[in-house]
């Protein structure tokens, strides 16, 4: 079954009309391109130019290499010109706490949600006496018999 899924996949695939994507009167150059990596595997540099004007550049480092605790830290942007004519920046970081981008066009949460967020943080919801026995009385994991729940709940 698996077989015929992978291979229904990899024709539909292959019958895809992407010729709005890459056409052959479209080819953009590269004008520059260069990578740089450690031979000891720690770190990276990356950078190209493409001759439609966008430019990106990484840099990547493994923090603590020689250890269990190890992580790699990206660290790059990309620059090009939005089809509106806009010149978008975009600059980012992808480390141990997650990808973090920044850029004019990356949507900004709003001032009430965060406020929102740090409230909700710093208040620990509390524990109703009733979830206390209903989890004590086996409802939330424990036998759930129903002698529990009318234990708990009292005959209707």
């Amino acid at each position: 079954m698996k077989l015929l899924i992978v291979l229904a996949v990899a024709v539909a695939c292959a019958s895809a009309d992407v010729s709005h994507i890459v056409t052959p009167d479209y080819q953009v150059p590269i004008v520059k391109s260069n990578f740089d990596s450690k031979p000891d595997g720690t770190g990276f540099n990356h950078a190209f130019e493409a001759g439609n004007g966008i430019v990106q550049e990484a840099q990547g480092v493994v923090k603590n290499p020689n250890s269990e605790a190890a992580t790699l830290e990206v660290t790059g942007n990309v620059k090009y010109t939005a089809p509106d004519g806009t010149p978008v920046e975009l600059y980012y970081i992808a480390n141990e706490a997650g990808y973090q981008p920044t850029g004019s066009h990356v949507p900004k949460v709003p001032e009430h949600v965060l406020r929102a967020q740090e409230y909700i943080a710093s208040h620990a919801p509390k524990v109703s006496q009733e979830y206390k026995a209903v989890k004590g009385a086996g409802l939330g994991g424990g036998s759930g018999s129903p002698t529990d729940f009318v234990s708990v709940f009292g005959k209707r």
